[in-house]
């Protein structure tokens, strides 16, 4: 005989039925602490960008932005080097008293002819190893590296080699034209030989490092368009004329304004080349340049405030430059 076994109904809590936790949810405790992490995600993944590029703009603030508005406010004042905080009132006298100094247009015109004789062979010269270097070569790795010597060369080291170099009695460019049937040249007294030398030292240095942009956008340009020209009958002078130079327009418009920009402050190179080691650019100012006069101006002579007019006279060129090279790159953009 079957026996009926009745069983309890489980006790109801007042308010209605709570069915249990299902087997493996989070606690009420556990749900906070993950509500806390995710709020602590969403800060990190908003705030961290800003910290990771902070140092950036507090070291620019400090050794950037600063400098430049006391620069600014310094062209302004009467103030001289050995009291700096003493300042008196003068206005635009500072940049009128540029314009009308000799010295000033002198350091202009050799900043400006030492700027084209440097850049213009400079450029070419990196044009012509560049496109040697894209041909298949054994070690080209080698000659790649070989190409960053120079600008990872000390300026100082650099420079007191030519002047072994270029000097007058014991030099080796004097030796070497003395067998040619050419007198021995004064290389730092003379105007335009010494504008040549200095010019030679921003040669060698910075061949090699555009010589090596000129190559990387040369490996960008597709290998089709010279097989069409190859196709067609173009011989490799051609090549380069008709393929690779209308490719490279943005590149070299890039090393221009560029070079450009390095020749209005060369420094280094004039001061460690004068005989007598000073920043007057020569005997005659012949070689000096808008860097030495600037450094002439506030750190031997003293006039700070002299020297930060010349320094935003540079700063408002090199807007010039900017400016001219926008304009240009928008032209040809719209031309291609």
């Amino acid at each position: 005989m079957a026996t009926r076994h009745d069983t309890a109904a489980p006790p109801v809590k007042e308010g209605g039925a709570a069915p249990g936790r299902p087997p493996g949810a989070p606690t009420e405790a556990e749900q906070r602490h993950r509500a806390r992490l995710s709020r602590r995600w969403q800060r990190d993944k908003r705030w961290s960008p800003y910290a990771f590029v902070s140092p950036f703009f507090l070291l620019f603030l400090a050794f950037g932005l600063f400098p430049l508005v006391y620069t600014g406010w310094a062209s302004l004042h009467q103030v001289e080097l050995t009291a700096p905080t003493d300042m008196t009132w003068v206005g635009m006298r500072n940049y009128t008293r540029i314009f009308d100094d000799d010295f000033f247009w002198n350091a202009a015109k050799n900043t400006l002819t030492i700027g084209i004789i440097s850049t213009v062979p400079q450029l070419l010269m990196a044009m012509g190893l560049a496109h040697i270097l894209n041909y298949k070569l054994r070690a080209s790795t080698f000659y790649r590296v070989a190409m960053l010597a120079p600008y990872a060369t000390s300026i100082a080291a650099a420079s007191l080699v030519f002047v072994l170099l270029f000097g007058r009695d014991y030099g080796m460019i004097n030796w070497a034209l003395h067998f040619v049937g050419i007198d021995a040249i004064d290389w730092q007294n003379d105007k335009w030989p010494s504008q040549i030398a200095v010019s030679s030292i921003v040669i060698w240095r910075w061949t090699g490092y555009n010589a090596l942009i000129y190559l990387a956008a040369m490996q960008a340009i597709p290998q089709d368009l010279y097989e069409s020209a190859a196709l067609d009958g173009a011989s490799r002078w051609k090549q380069f004329l008709h393929v690779t130079l209308p490719s490279l327009r943005p590149t070299i418009l890039f090393t221009v304004v560029v070079s450009t920009i390095g020749a209005s402050q060369v420094f280094g190179e004039p001061l460690l080349f004068d005989a007598n080691k000073g920043a007057s650019g020569g005997a005659e100012h012949q070689f000096q340049t808008l860097g030495l006069y600037l450094y002439e101006q506030g750190w031997v002579n003293q006039h700070l405030g002299r020297a930060s007019a010349i320094a935003w006279t540079m700063f408002l060129i090199l807007i010039v430059v900017g400016i001219v090279n926008y304009v240009i790159s928008r032209r040809l953009r719209a031309s291609s």
